[in-house]
């Protein structure tokens, strides 16, 4: 099958724990999780993971391997959910997949959303939420150079389910949470905060690889403008200038004074320097180191972990 990438790389993901790893922590809450993989990790640790999104898809992904212990797609699940999704209706009830899916391919997701909400579980919906998602960026993989290679969605769906990361029972209260982050963070009581900082540029967390899987979930993309207004000014939302941005992170953090240990990741780029983003945290307390690792062969990236 066509590999494409379905969570954090691991090696970025062994950076993120190299660095947790040296702080003496049992709890942790991620203002903006995105992708789980590294939550679904600490759970092994026993660690009680406090996770919050702002897009429904992340935070159906985080509830199935974060808040959800026990919970897995049957065999019977995986029929029903497969069962006619391929055979086309009267209407599209999401008609905006048009602009992301073929016309075959939107009547598979059509079909699979309805065929989601009628599972009982909510932890059975998030796991196939999360496989939808693995299978539209299966999709999206392809150019029309390769399309040829592709192959049926219902056999990739199948074969994504084995590699759905089992559940973890910690026997911690996890919990997953869709706030504003400086609400989030507010109302958390844990050891530590990771904080994955956004990229600053406009629309950051709603790029096209994210907009599909947000208006196919939602049944449409009515709902956007109503969902960047009532997150405005706040962490997560556009930033059309560093100091806009950089306000942004310092509200956020004046909510946050009473976590104990503070981690941030970021990406630097040329609009962001660590150092700056060093320089807003230590307004609120003193930043005790600065972790660096070159991804630029993979990514053309630097990760930055900043400690507090």
């Amino acid at each position: 099958m066509h590999r494409i990438a379905t969570s954090t790389p691991a090696s970025w993901l062994a950076f993120e724990l190299s660095i947790l790893n040296r702080i003496d922590f049992s709890s942790v809450a991620f203002p903006l999780m995105g992708d789980p993989a590294i939550g679904h990790y600490l759970k092994r640790r026993r660690v009680r993971v406090t996770s919050n999104d702002i897009l429904q898809t992340d935070w159906n992904r985080s509830l199935y391997s974060i808040q959800n212990n026990t919970e897995s797609l049957s065999e019977q699940d995986i029929d029903d959910l497969l069962l006619d999704v391929y055979v086309p209706a009267n209407k599209l009830k999401a008609s905006v997949l048009l602009n992301w899916f073929s016309e075959t391919d939107s009547w598979w997701f059509d079909n699979l959303r309805g065929n989601i909400a009628r599972l009982e579980s909510p932890f059975k919906r998030a796991a196939a939420v999360s496989l939808a998602v693995m299978v539209g960026n299966y999709v999206h993989s392809f150019t029309e150079e390769t399309r040829e290679f592709r192959q049926p969605l219902s056999g990739v769906f199948r074969r994504l389910c084995s590699t759905l990361p089992k559940p973890i029972n910690n026997h911690q209260d996890n919990a997953c949470h869709q706030k504003a982050p400086d609400d989030f963070i507010a109302e958390s009581t844990v050891d530590l905060m990771f904080l994955r900082l956004p990229h600053p540029e406009a629309r950051s967390h709603f790029k096209d690889r994210k907009l599909w899987r947000e208006e196919w979930l939602r049944g449409g993309s009515e709902f956007w403008t109503e969902f960047e207004s009532g997150l405005s000014g706040r962490l997560g939302t556009p930033s059309e200038t560093k100091s806009q941005y950089l306000k942004t992170v310092d509200q956020f953090l004046s909510r946050a004074g009473h976590i104990k240990h503070w981690a941030f990741g970021h990406v630097e780029t040329v609009f962001l320097l660590a150092q700056e983003i060093a320089e807003t945290i230590g307004k609120h307390r003193k930043v005790e180191a600065i972790y660096t690792k070159d991804f630029s062969e993979l990514s053309g990236k630097k990760a930055v972990i900043i400690t507090a």
